[in-house]
């Protein structure tokens, strides 16, 4: 892997059998990321784009080509390997919120920092640090049924945030929200982004998260047909077509 990439893939491919035969999601793929970058994978339905997103996340394993992720092979790691890596570097933010109901916001945000053995003081800081970067300190007693969309994905954002991970990988996460809360995450996205250095990789269709992408990366049928770098504004590109 190289020194400065966070994510480095080569020659990726991945299959799924379909009764007597195969379905290819993912057909060579090459790609490189670096530390910081707000990257998405951007692409119909059916182009690979949540298959490639699992496979980063140590969530699946390649069929054949190579997938380094923080200096981790996916493909050579063990079911226990992966969920550490998961556990130690990663964040996720799902469409659907993933939210535990019964608990309280703070108890939802918390609970990654109990897998990782942090005391109570520590993360009690380390919760409402992550609050306060998205703006719902005020809701800590609150449970995710009493709290609006918009909300239930800050919190969101937050539990992925808390631990301050290296690499936050981020599928559809506006799906479920109007224009409105859509532009206020994926603003806080950018600024948590900015501030902590924290590399952002998104599965996405959405106009409105394209929009905020420095990096667009299309995939169609498997493949990647077109990796774009924005520069300066959303209206400034710089392409490069394969």
């Amino acid at each position: 892997m190289e020194n400065n990439s966070i994510i480095q893939i080569k020659n990726l491919t991945k299959s799924f059998p379909t009764g007597k035969t195969n379905f290819i999601a993912l057909r060579g793929i090459d790609l490189s990321l670096g530390t910081g970058e707000f990257t998405g994978l951007i692409g119909p339905s059916g182009s690979g784009k949540t298959t490639l997103l699992n496979i980063v996340g140590s969530l699946d394993t390649p069929t054949s080509g190579e997938a380094w992720v923080l200096n981790h092979s996916i493909g050579a790691l063990s079911a226990k390997q992966a969920a550490s890596l998961r556990k130690q570097n990663l964040g996720f933010i799902f469409q659907s919120y993933n939210l535990l109901a019964v608990h309280t916001v703070f108890e939802n945000v918390e609970f990654p920092l109990l897998l990782l053995k942090y005391n109570a003081s520590e993360r009690k800081k380390m919760v409402m640090d992550a609050l306060e970067w998205v703006g719902l300190t005020g809701k800590v007693k609150s449970k995710p049924p009493q709290l609006s969309g918009g909300e239930c994905q800050r919190v969101a954002i937050a539990r992925a945030m808390v631990k301050k991970p290296s690499l936050v990988l981020a599928d559809e996460p506006t799906a479920n929200l109007d224009a409105s809360n859509s532009h206020h995450i994926l603003q806080t996205m950018v600024k948590l982004n900015e501030e902590l250095k924290t590399t952002f990789l998104f599965a996405t269709h959405d106009e409105k998260v394209i929009g905020y992408l420095r990096r667009k990366i299309y995939l169609l049928d498997g493949k990647v047909d077109k990796d774009e770098l924005t520069v300066g504004s959303k209206q400034s590109t710089v392409s490069s077509e394969k």
